[in-house]
């Protein structure tokens, strides 16, 4: 078994404080691997950065023509957005097109990461609902779909047959059978598969073309929403949406809980996934920067790089305390 490679670390004082290892793939036009550290086989859990892989039903079963879905809609498919106003609104009247509400949701509620939305409720004394859930866009898409097939109303069971179909298409977009599932954050199904997989899938998505296959639309449509939408498939001050900003929409970005990054290189042809061992965001933030800036897609110097990587540790004085740097051997000439 391949170990984890040591890819970030944390020094302060002039002394190595913390060290975070991983895996990280990427792989070219072809889906073959270009390089690879750590174990490339590390079956993980890819959490929100599979959306845009959950997504493909919404455009091959036809549910997404069907309901005249925009851009937008497809990006907020594939968000893990942090509740703003426009995240709500655009989730609500979603589902209010559809003839639905915010009860046939599946995802649950929490309390929205945006601060003008938290203030907001709290000012109004209201409660959060699943609107702010940072995965209503996904299930509003799971809905479309599952309005489309005429399915039952609970489409996060496993034997569902969109959750069936997301499952099947995991598989043929990263050429690798599931091994296992677990249950997301969000209530829904979420497929082990290998970091390997998961950035050969990019990949195909890089070079999918607009007039391909049923597929292959379907994958350009939604990673072309993405890169056009950042601001909805995160939010302000998120990583995925500063860094697509960054390289002007030429990549779509995606993370996922516990330290997973997607990256999608159109004009590279090229697709990146990353695992922190440990779950580390901050360690996941810098890891990426350091691929994206070693496959030519972002300029090391951009502001909103330097940000994460060497990214300044300060305290609440605004002391510099520490600084984020790559390990060696990680990344080399990013």
């Amino acid at each position: 078994m391949v170990k984890a490679q040591e890819m970030v670390e944390l020094w302060r004082g002039g002394l190595l404080e913390s060290t975070h290892r991983g895996h990280a793939v990427i792989c070219d036009e072809t889906g073959q691997i270009l390089q690879a550290w750590g174990d490339p086989g590390r079956v993980i859990f890819p959490r929100s950065s599979a959306k845009m892989m959950q997504a493909l039903p919404l455009i091959e079963s036809g549910a997404a023509d069907a309901y005249g879905l925009s851009t937008a809609q497809l990006a907020l498919a594939c968000a893990s957005h942090e509740g703003a106003h426009m995240h709500v609104d655009l989730a609500g009247s979603w589902l209010k097109d559809l003839g639905l509400a915010e009860g046939d949701l599946r995802c649950g509620s929490h309390e929205p990461m945006d601060r003008t939305e938290r203030d907001r409720l709290i000012s109004g004394q209201e409660r959060p609902c699943q609107l702010h859930n940072n995965c209503s866009g996904k299930h509003s898409g799971f809905l479309t779909v599952n309005k489309h097939i005429k399915g039952g109303s609970e489409y996060i069971e496993m034997d569902h047959p969109l959750q069936k179909a997301i499952r099947t298409a995991i598989e043929e977009v990263g050429d690798e059978d599931i091994a296992g599932w677990g249950i997301d954050g969000c209530s829904a199904p979420n497929f082990a598969t290998s970091v390997g997989s998961i950035a050969r899938a990019m990949s195909r998505y890089a070079v999918a073309s607009e007039t391909g296959s049923v597929r292959e639309r379907a994958m350009f449509r939604l990673s072309r929403a993405m890169a056009k939408h950042p601001e909805l498939v995160a939010g302000e001050g998120r990583a995925c949406t500063e860094l697509m900003r960054a390289m002007q929409g030429r990549v779509a970005l995606k993370g996922g809980a516990e330290a997973v990054y997607v990256a999608i290189l159109p004009d590279q042809k090229m697709g990146i996934a990353l695992k922190i061992e440990d779950g580390n965001e901050r360690a996941s933030q810098a890891a990426l920067v350091a691929l994206l800036v070693k496959v030519g897609a972002l300029d090391a110097a951009h502001p909103l790089a330097q940000k994460r990587l060497p990214a300044l540790q300060k305290n609440w004085r605004g002391f510099t305390t520490g600084e984020l740097r790559l390990a060696e051997g990680f990344a080399p000439n990013a």
